[in-house]
């Protein structure tokens, strides 16, 4: 057995979510990567908000879940907004729980937000398994979709390769 598959990790799962976001964008005749994010929540019947506020060092976006929305929030500044914008789609799109609202917006030193989350990539994936295999869906959905939706902007007829690509993990 694979260590993808050990570990819970499908890129059909995620190649799935990535055709359904596509598809999407499609439909409802994206021009831009919020649109996308608009779109999904108009299929999802559920409010996505997306707002830039100062986040802790080190990171570049949450997303934060409420009864009745969901609120992606970006860092100023990021070098790739597209990027980290995608992988918060991800997080939604994937329904992870992370962190109840309450607990993320705890006022807490910024220096211990970096402590923690570089701790918690030197203790591995066995400790934080779920968190782990949350993120790898986060990034890699991102990774996919932007491909793909900038060979769907560009017009060429790469879609096939790319999508042979993708099956092939």
């Amino acid at each position: 057995m694979s260590s993808a598959a050990r570990s819970g990790r499908s890129y059909r799962k995620v190649a799935v979510a990535v055709d359904a976001v596509c598809d999407v964008a499609v439909e409802h005749r994206c021009l831009s990567f919020d649109d996308v994010v608009s779109a999904v929540a108009v299929e999802r019947k559920r409010p996505i908000e997306v707002e830039v506020l100062p986040l802790a060092h080190g990171v570049c976006g949450q997303r934060r879940r409420y009864d009745d929305r969901d609120v992606i929030v970006l860092a100023a500044g990021l070098p790739d907004r597209a990027r980290t914008l995608a992988h918060e789609l991800g997080h939604v799109v994937f329904d992870h729980q992370g962190t109840p609202t309450a607990e993320a917006l705890l006022a807490v030193d910024p220096d211990l937000v970096s402590y923690m989350l570089n701790s918690r990539k030197m203790l591995g994936s066995e400790e934080f398994g779920e968190d782990e295999l949350a993120e790898w869906e986060a990034e890699t959905f991102a990774s996919m979709l932007l491909n793909r939706l900038q060979v769907l902007g560009d017009g060429s007829d790469r879609m096939a390769r790319l999508r042979f690509d993708e099956a092939l993990g």
